[in-house]
């Protein structure tokens, strides 16, 4: 498997966001899963932000069924430019536990994806007609609202560890659940893995999540796995349930 890294250009004026694609044999079209990074744990570290997010175990197992997959680095993430402004705090000190500064870092990620689904409308290389998007942690559930807030645009969504703030900060309780329940208009089954020991969002909240989702009409499954917050990267404890999510799908 090879990875292809370019570029498209984002919603702000000059800057241009990283995609890593890892693509099957062939010349397609090729169903296609979006699948979105997540945060650099408390923000304080800006070594991380410069870090390209583009999970091997992921790659392989969609590209092993036919699919390509397609990673974006958000605005000021791996290579791509602009500054990184998902919910930083002013003073340097991270991320902010401030709501409206959290949800309007979020606004901001919502930009970056819409860009990267302009770019994949012009391709031929994918089945427009099977496109889903997942991700990891904050690209978790931002996937789930993305689905919402663009109905009709993927058939299908993964959560992987889903939530925009952690534990750590009081508003989580407030945030997530929000978030999560932008997801609800989407109109298609979603698909939602959790580690039962995750650091950053207990069980109970994940599924209260889930649960706000179902209440304002989203559709789903949810998954807790004897894992933490690395889920991902443990693929016997959850292949068995992509791969009938995806058979699902058709």
């Amino acid at each position: 498997m090879k990875f292809e890294k370019f570029f498209i250009p984002s919603d702000e004026l000059g800057v241009r966001l990283e995609i890593v694609a890892a693509r099957p044999e062939g010349d397609g079209p090729f169903p296609t899963v979006v699948f979105n990074h997540g945060s650099t744990g408390r923000g304080q570290n800006r070594a991380l932000y410069s870090r390209t997010m583009a999970p091997a175990v992921i790659a392989d197992y969609f590209i092993a069924r036919g699919w390509m997959a397609l990673f974006p680095q958000r605005r000021g993430r791996g290579k791509s430019g602009g500054a990184y402004g998902e919910g930083l705090a002013q003073d340097g000190s991270g991320y902010s536990c401030d709501a409206e500064i959290a949800l309007a870092g979020f606004e901001r990620a919502v930009d970056d994806v819409d860009a990267v689904v302009r770019h994949l409308r012009g391709r031929s290389d994918v089945n427009q007609n099977r496109m889903i998007i997942g991700g990891v942690s904050r690209g978790g559930i931002l996937s789930i609202a993305y689905a919402g807030m663009r109905p009709g645009m993927f058939c299908g969504c993964i959560n992987f560890n889903g939530g925009w703030l952690g534990r750590g900060c009081l508003s989580h309780e407030l945030v997530n659940p929000l978030l999560f329940e932008r997801g609800a208009p989407s109109g298609i089954s979603t698909l939602w893995l959790h580690g039962s020991y995750d650091q950053y969002y207990r069980i109970a909240h994940c599924r209260g999540n889930f649960d706000r989702f179902l209440s304002a009409g989203g559709q789903g499954k949810f998954v807790a796995a004897p894992m933490g917050h690395a889920l991902m990267f443990k693929p016997a404890l959850w292949k068995e349930h992509v791969d009938r999510y995806l058979l699902a799908l058709g």
